[in-house]
């Protein structure tokens, strides 16, 4: 992704922190991510986000999709000999689509299908003040509705690095170039 496109989604990542009353100071701003999974359709299939804190124990994260994006199916594998992250989500702004492994049909979901592979289908609607707990090594996938989503994220031990991706072409870690 090249450096003004991140810079462009960094700063519409802020206007949804806006709108969710999210209030983050000057080093929290300089230290947004902006993941394209290297497939070059961010405003796709992307993820902006925040993490607060990533300690051996806990994380919490604030992570905006923008209108229709989606982060792509993945799930969380175990790591360095613990098991895969097991993570909350709370919706603060907007809605969120997630779907997870269960009961479903794509015929049948309300959000989108993504430009990416996917095989989860069990919806879960999240509206600001509802949140969902993702247990280890269950495939999930979400997408923001209409009016883009923000979310806040707890969660054991963030180790995204090694997600497994039900795609893939995905990687997790931006490449940035000027």
């Amino acid at each position: 992704m090249k450096r003004a496109e991140y810079e462009r989604q960094v700063q519409k990542a802020l206007e949804f922190y806006d709108k969710a009353g999210i209030i983050l100071n000057e080093d929290e701003k300089k230290r947004i991510e902006v993941v394209d999974f290297d497939i070059g359709i961010v405003e796709k299939v992307g993820l902006q986000l925040l993490t607060y804190i990533n300690t051996e124990r806990v994380c919490a994260k604030e992570m905006v999709l923008l209108p229709y994006q989606t982060c792509p199916e993945h799930k969380h594998v175990p790591t360095n000999g613990k098991e895969g992250k097991e993570e909350t989500f709370r919706c603060r702004y907007g809605k969120v689509y997630l779907y997870v492994t269960g009961e479903g049909k794509k015929e049948d979901i309300k959000g989108r299908l993504p430009e990416t592979d996917v095989s989860v289908f069990h919806e879960i609607i999240l509206n600001p003040g509802e949140q969902y707990t993702i247990m280890p090594e269950t495939w999930h996938w979400f997408q923001a509705g209409e009016d883009g989503a923000v979310i806040s994220e707890f969660s054991t031990r963030s180790t995204d690095e090694t997600d497994q991706f039900c795609d893939k072409r995905l990687v997790r870690e931006p490449k940035i170039e000027d």
